[in-house]
């Protein structure tokens, strides 16, 4: 009874999910911003200065800085829903420069010290519930009293910029992409004219976007990117997956291949969660990874003891599948599930998709339990000595 419950359940989730409102078109945001700027040059107050007079300015959640590498007092703050805010006195005072965009929300800044032009990736590149989408890529070059909007306007989420420090001109962009749905938008693009054409370069699949691009600081055509597989529903959040990755190109973001294989001594699989990098040189690479595989068990599990709950969590489904069908009816019939669900029905309903193996976990679990017992692995961090 209890598992035809979380069947009804999960039936009805899916049907929820499906449910759900289409992304609203781009040019319809569009159409929007340009009624919002027309309100606002008809108001009657559009030029009554206004000041936050308190009872104190809240702090919010800073996406990424940009830092003058000749002058490290001089730099870029970017929010997550709070503009782009620029200090040349290491931070003693700031100064927003954003505010005259069509948006506030900032995944990622990059700027070109040489001739002072900035560039900002728009929508938030975290996956909270709290996390705005963009409208593409905007670009400056008088310190922000202006913004150009040079493009990607379905990126919604953007996770990094790179431009190339002997051509500002050349510039490559990864798209995380939308949060709650499915997207053919996500991937890397990159541009050879400053913004007025793109092209895309690297596309996984469409709930897998690009959430970090780094290059070696002695070769711009070396580059590293990070996949992050994640589902983002308004009552849960999956952030691993199989197509969570790292790539590689040698020739500037023009062509890519994944590097953490099987055999690179890098996780992959169901667990693979989001992954942060750092390039030292031409073959130095760090990348820290949050990784949702779960913690092995403290001590040595007695095998005697048979399956235990948790060996669902993370149970991939072939592995589901090749359990012995004695050592599966076990567990089933000691955790009180009905005798028409047994190693052969239950194994065939997770064939069949209708059931993953961490259902079964699910199906046991206690409200305080899903919330608060969290045992994955978490932050790791990894080291390539050889270019990846």
């Amino acid at each position: 009874m209890r598992l035809k419950l979380l069947l009804i359940l999960i039936t009805l989730f899916v049907f929820s999910a499906n449910a759900q409102q289409k992304p609203t078109a781009s040019n319809k945001v569009q159409q929007a911003l340009e009624a919002k700027k027309e309100l606002i040059n008809k108001s009657l107050v559009k030029n009554v200065p206004f000041e936050n007079i308190g009872p104190t300015v809240m702090s919010g959640r800073v996406v990424d800085l940009a830092v003058n590498p000749e002058n490290p007092t001089e730099f870029y703050v970017g929010y997550a829903s709070g503009g782009v805010w620029h200090t040349t006195n290491n931070g003693t005072s700031f100064t927003p420069i954003l505010d005259s965009a069509q948006t506030q929300n900032v995944g990622d800044i990059a700027v070109d010290w040489k001739s002072n032009t900035i560039w900002v990736g728009t929508g938030e590149n975290n996956a909270s519930r709290s996390s705005y989408a963009g409208i593409g890529v905007l670009k400056s070059n008088n310190n922000g009293k202006t913004w150009q909007h040079v493009g990607l306007p379905n990126s919604q989420h953007v996770g990094r910029i790179l431009i190339n420090p002997n051509n500002p001109d050349e510039v490559v962009v990864g798209v995380t992409g939308s949060l709650y749905s499915k997207s053919k938008d996500r991937g890397i693009y990159k541009t050879k004219d400053g913004g007025q054409t793109w092209t895309k370069t690297l596309y996984v699949d469409e709930v897998s976007g690009i959430i970090d691009v780094q290059h070696s600081p002695n070769d711009y055509n070396i580059m590293f990117a990070s996949s992050w597989t994640k589902d983002r529903k308004a009552w849960n959040f999956d952030g691993s997956g199989n197509n969570s990755a790292i790539y590689k190109s040698t020739d500037a973001g023009e062509t890519w291949q994944k590097v953490s294989t099987k055999k690179s001594g890098f996780p992959t699989g169901t667990g693979v969660g989001r992954i942060g990098l750092a390039v030292y040189d031409n073959n130095i690479v760090y990348a820290i990874h949050d990784s949702q595989f779960r913690r092995p068990s403290e001590g040595e599990k007695d095998e005697s003891n048979g399956l235990q709950k948790d060996d669902f969590k993370s149970m991939s489904t072939d592995a589901f599948l090749k359990l012995e069908d004695k050592k599966l009816n076990n567990f089933l019939k000691t955790n009180g599930f009905q005798e028409k669900y047994r190693a052969e029905n239950v194994k065939q309903m997770v064939r069949s998709g209708n059931v993953k193996p961490a259902d079964l976990a699910t199906y046991l679990e206690d409200a305080n339990s899903m919330l608060f017992d969290t045992p994955v692995i978490g932050a790791e961090v990894y080291k390539s000595t050889d270019g990846g």
